[in-house]
């Protein structure tokens, strides 16, 4: 099922409405969500939509220790100052309880001083790198506020990426020489040392084309160039923002004669392969939680059925995130028995949650745990007619892998 992307006007049309009080509620007896992300991007929207559907439940159902849920907002625009602004004004002006949010790794990195020192939760649902909960490792007294509830962090999807590589690109397509293309960025810096260390002890993977490009490249040419001339066999593109659009483009366009598959995170979006043209089809996309209708745990079909029905798109991998992170804050606080952080904080740490994807745990930097019984990697495919199938891991996929449609 797919469904045309929401604009930029509906996403500010959604932002203004969700910052409306329940009605009958006075503010003193409100419960404040500050939702910071980045409005205009799907990934964003997700964090709305999926706050949205949880806060709805709860409030349907009497809301925390009584206390109903508004959720409010604010655009963090991908970029370090607008991010600061964003959360100073969540934190000074709204005074919001609890945060839940963030996408781009550098803005959290750039919010966390701020968020420390207001002495306010954040649950942060989209951004990977591993420095942002070493924080709480480091200086725990003044960083324990801060939780990562999705994705996993940069170190792991290094990790997960090469199992995959090694396991169904060596092992079942049986292709060896890869080729690693990433923007530089500071979560992408995380996932390629984990990345390359795990390549390493597999033995059967050679990395024979590595780059970083600037987030503003306008042209791939030149380096598909390259990378045809390296023998590679397997592209692994790591991208989170514009540049996908344009790289998807251009891996069409000229045709490339390997297949390809990786970390896209607008790729993982359910319209992105009709926005392009179906410049995507035959590319696999690494998810947290796929964005398919697949019963990883028993709450995964139930909230996709519902998201889909109310919002009329398919969620990603935001959505499940707030989603999950409201309804932990929410067990959190009645187990503490108060919203004081200072309270909520060590029940946060106990963690133990069957959420919309896998079972969400903390380890002790207030990091989401990975591993058997946690939270594990899927990789789906884009194929014809711009249809996905999950098609890692075998035990939960829905379909085979399709060849590029100009190497069948």
């Amino acid at each position: 099922m797919r469904f045309a992307a929401t604009g930029l006007a509906l996403a500010f049309c959604l932002a203004a409405a969700l910052t409306v009080l329940p009605p009958g509620v006075a503010q003193g007896s409100v419960v404040k969500v500050g939702a910071p992300g980045p409005l205009q991007l799907g990934v964003g929207q997700g964090i709305l939509y999926g706050l949205q559907l949880a806060a709805g439940e709860i409030n349907a159902r009497g809301g925390i220790l009584g206390r109903k849920l508004t959720v409010i907002p604010e655009d963090e625009a991908e970029t370090p100052e607008v991010g600061i602004a964003a959360i100073r004004k969540l934190l000074e002006q709204d005074k919001v309880d609890v945060l839940i949010g963030g996408q781009t790794s550098g803005v959290t990195l750039a919010q966390l001083p701020h968020i420390a020192r207001a002495r306010v939760i954040y649950l942060g649902v989209g951004a990977a790198s591993p420095l942002i909960t070493e924080h709480v490792r480091r200086d725990y007294n003044t960083y324990k506020y801060i939780f990562r509830v999705s994705p996993l962090n940069s170190t792991y999807l290094g990790i997960g990426l090469a199992d995959f590589l090694d396991e169904f690109v060596r092992g079942e397509l049986k292709l060896t020489r890869i080729a690693i293309l990433g923007e530089n960025l500071i979560w992408v810096q995380g996932v390629l040392p984990a990345l390359e260390r795990r390549l390493a002890e597999k033995r059967g993977l050679e990395i024979v084309y590595k780059e970083l490009f600037d987030v503003r490249i306008t042209d791939f040419s030149p380096i598909f160039t390259k990378i045809r001339s390296s023998g590679a066999q397997f592209l692994v593109p790591i991208v989170s923002h514009a540049s996908s659009d344009v790289m998807a483009k251009a891996f069409a366009s000229l045709r490339m004669p390997i297949p390809w598959g990786g970390i896209d995170v607008k790729s993982q979006e359910g319209d992105h392969c009709e926005k392009l043209g179906g410049a995507p089809i035959g590319q696999i996309v690494l998810f947290g939680t796929p964005p398919l209708r697949v019963p990883l745990t028993p709450k995964t079909i139930p909230f996709f059925d519902k998201y889909v029905e109310k919002f009329r798109r398919e969620p990603v991998y935001t959505s499940f995130g707030a989603y999950d992170a409201l309804y932990i804050y929410k067990e959190a606080v009645e187990r503490a028995r108060s919203f004081d952080p200072e309270r909520v904080i060590p029940q946060l740490e106990r963690t133990n949650y069957i959420g919309t994807g896998a079972r969400i745990a903390f380890d002790e930097a207030h990091d989401l745990r990975y591993g058997p019984g946690y939270a594990r990697l899927h990789y789906v495919q884009w194929q014809d007619g711009c249809r996905r199938a999950l098609i890692w891991p075998k035990e939960v996929a829905t379909g085979r892998y399709v060849a590029l449609p100009w190497m069948r």
